[in-house]
């Protein structure tokens, strides 16, 4: 019964948080009109294309490794049971995070949208207070030591080039 709960609570705090601010927003944003490309470099909107397609698996990985792994939702209502240290986790601490902003960050680039790119960058910071906040207190109260490790050995935002290989 725990994992139908996380199941369906994920599905749902899927629609209502990264579905709206990675999607509804930029689109209030942007109508998803397309603008001339930033320094009227086509290439951009290539690059803005592969952080969108680089974003969404990363994305939904971690939203199913929440309820299927962690037996809870990203929501802190319905937290994990588990920590997380599989999957993109042993990359990055944030993949969620990093994913959403890569998927605003990428329409800006595709769209040529100045008011999504600075929409992205408002995204990342309030993202950046939570964690530092309320999420990453509330961890190390949860899980302790096997919290502590995690962040000794997998960064924050920027992604290790190799995974962390956890020993159980």
């Amino acid at each position: 019964m725990r994992r139908i709960s996380a199941i369906f609570g994920s599905a749902l705090f899927f629609v209502l948080a990264p579905c709206t601010v990675a999607g509804l927003v930029p689109w209030w944003i942007s109508r998803w009109r397309m603008e001339p490309p930033f320094f009227g470099l086509s290439l951009l909107r290539i690059a803005g294309v592969v952080l969108i397609l680089a974003g969404l698996p990363v994305l939904l990985d971690s939203f199913a490794r929440f309820a299927l792994e962690g037996l809870g939702t990203p929501a802190p209502v319905f937290p994990t049971r588990h920590l997380i240290v599989s999957g993109w986790y042993r990359y990055v601490r944030n993949p969620m995070y990093v994913a959403v902003v890569s998927i605003i960050v990428g329409q800006a680039l595709l769209l040529g949208d100045l008011h999504v790119l600075e929409y992205g960058a408002a995204a990342w910071l309030v993202a950046h207070f939570f964690v530092l906040v309320y999420e990453e207190p509330k961890m190390r109260s949860t899980f302790g030591q096997e919290y502590r490790d995690f962040c000794a050995n997998v960064p924050r935002w920027i992604p290790r080039l190799t995974p962390w290989l956890t020993i159980h």
